[in-house]
């Protein structure tokens, strides 16, 4: 059986080597890595312990590494979100977006049959937003990661419609992760942030989107959310109904129904459980779910594709979660990552 081609939608990587951003901008929240002993360090925001992480954070041989184990072909690199910093003051979130951008440029320009990039860019000021966007397409990038709101501003408000303009546009994807969890301080125990505020944040980004007329204003905008659309699967008949009967205050900006947009929009696979994954792939399509594993981090898939792979559908079905939702969403052809198959 030939090895199919496989494209992990959904990875994060840091520089290894990260300057002291508070210290040049004059105030506090950043993050830094302290280098603690070899092959490891622990994320710090300031002097708090956020995370640690070892070198297939920052080590993009080590990933080579661990992707040929895996049989990941090539993997869609993406910041950190706790990088996003959207709190901070746009001109230096934009020097900080710059210095991550750069620093994926060059790595997808070394191993472009391996790697695909992804950019971050100050969401909190739509045109240095725009001008980064700009920049990213310019040196290679496919399109961005942002957060599923900005500050409290959720992704279907009209001060955000100029950059998603923007993207649609200059044919940049747009792959919304969720950070900074609405509900926070109910969640100090049991790392509920992660398991319940993580979910509902890529709910209420993707019904803002479809509430506003965002998807029905820019019909090419090419967007997909991580972590299987979080609970909007599993909570969309609720969102249906609740348009169906009180269109008064759901069809406010857009007529349109909810499940009208499946299709319209990809999702990532990461699931973690066999009946959901054909639950998200009847709703949505085998070319709107694509393969993404939030490698290297341990609420992740701990091995890239091994769920696709084990349920009991055919190989053509298989090939489009594992590279070709990906392909048709970075509107990018197989044909440059094809030799990446050993």
């Amino acid at each position: 059986m030939a090895e199919l081609l496989t494209v992990d939608i959904h990875t994060h990587i840091l520089p290894e080597h990260i300057p002291d951003f508070g210290a040049r901008y004059g105030y506090r929240g950043f993050i830094h890595l302290d280098h603690h002993r070899p092959g490891c360090a622990r994320m710090m925001m300031d002097d708090k312990f956020f995370r640690e992480v070892q070198a297939n954070c920052w080590d993009p041989e080590v990933r080579l590494n661990e992707c040929d184990l895996h049989h990941v072909h090539v993997q869609v690199l993406s910041t950190v979100p706790v990088m996003f910093s959207y709190w901070a003051k746009a001109e230096d979130t934009l020097d900080l977006s710059k210095f991550l951008n750069d620093h994926i440029a060059e790595i997808v320009h070394r191993w472009p049959q391996r790697f695909i990039g992804l950019g971050t860019v100050p969401m909190q000021d739509v045109d240095l937003a725009i001008g980064e966007l700009e920049r990213c397409k310019r040196i290679g990038m496919a399109g961005v990661q942002i957060g599923t709101h900005v500050e409290g501003m959720n992704l279907g408000s009209p001060q955000l419609l100029p950059f998603f303009q923007a993207c649609e546009e200059r044919d940049m994807a747009v792959f919304v992760h969720p950070w900074d969890m609405l509900g926070r301080d109910r969640m100090e125990k049991y790392w509920l942030p992660w398991l319940v505020g993580m979910p509902a944040e890529t709910t209420l980004a993707v019904t803002s989107m479809i509430f506003s007329g965002l998807f029905e204003r820019l019909p090419r905008l090419r967007v997909a959310f991580a972590h299987g659309g979080g609970a909007f699967p599993a909570t969309l008949g609720r969102i249906q109904h609740g348009f169906d009967v009180r269109p008064d205050l759901c069809a406010v900006d857009n007529p349109v129904g909810p499940k009208e947009y499946l299709g319209r929009f990809w999702i990532d696979a990461l699931v973690h459980d066999p009946k959901m994954l054909d639950l998200v792939v009847d709703l949505f399509g085998p070319d709107r779910v694509a393969l993404g594993s939030d490698y290297p981090f341990p609420l992740g898939e701990l091995r890239p594709g091994s769920l696709i792979r084990g349920m009991a559908w055919d190989d053509p079905k298989k090939a489009k979660l594992l590279a070709g939702a990906a392909l048709q969403w970075l509107d990018l052809g197989d044909d440059e990552f094809l030799s990446a198959i050993r």
